[in-house]
């Protein structure tokens, strides 16, 4: 079992990253100046953000623990496998809440929730792509084992540092400034991982 240890801990690490994608719809600055319509939009993409964003802090959480553990493959293999399909869901519902709350009331509003719906959706299908993988991986054979958990922490790895420029610009300017005088923003934003930078 010792073989796979390092590299569950390279999947831990690269899903911490992973959490990250979440907090970019949790804006931090906040501004006195008010847009009620604005304000409107934020609260309903907020509100429907918060459960999800405590949902893939659990599936990450859950493989964090599944890899300190001294866990079998197929324990691994079980956990990551509902962790994934549990984060697909999540970004899979934030890309709808998107849609249904419409497009922000700012310029390029519609373009920009465009663009974000469906990096979201994007995401979503990566994660269900990861799913899939893990449950093909081969838990009889360790070291066959190992190297496909090392595959899927490389594609994590990437999933977690690109993608979510749309999102980014999403939150830009007055966007981020009303979701971030939402308390349903804050909360998601609180309670994930604290990372650098």
């Amino acid at each position: 079992m010792e073989g796979a240890d390092p590299v569950n801990k390279k999947l831990a690490a690269a899903l911490s990253g992973g959490a990250v994608l979440v907090l970019a719809l949790s804006g931090c600055s906040s501004d006195k100046g008010s847009n009620d319509k604005l304000d409107a939009w934020a609260k309903q993409v907020c509100d429907a953000v918060q459960p999800q964003a405590k949902k893939v802090e659990a599936a990450n959480t859950a493989i964090q623990k599944e890899t300190s553990d001294n866990s079998t493959p197929e324990e691994v293999q079980k956990t990551d496998a509902q962790a994934f399909q549990d984060m697909s869901d999540a970004y899979k519902a934030i890309g709808a809440a998107v849609q249904k709350a419409g497009a922000p009331d700012v310029d390029n509003g519609e373009k920009k929730q465009t663009n974000a719906v469906k990096e979201l959706d994007q995401i979503s299908a990566s994660y269900a792509s990861l799913k899939t993988q893990v449950d093909k991986l081969d838990t009889k054979d360790q070291a066959k084992f190992a190297d496909g958990l090392k595959d899927i922490a490389t594609s994590l790895d990437k999933l977690s540092k690109s993608g979510n420029d749309a999102l980014k610009t999403l939150e830009e300017g007055d966007v981020g400034k009303a979701m971030a005088k939402q308390e349903s923003c804050k909360t998601a934003s609180a309670s994930a991982p604290a990372t650098a930078g």
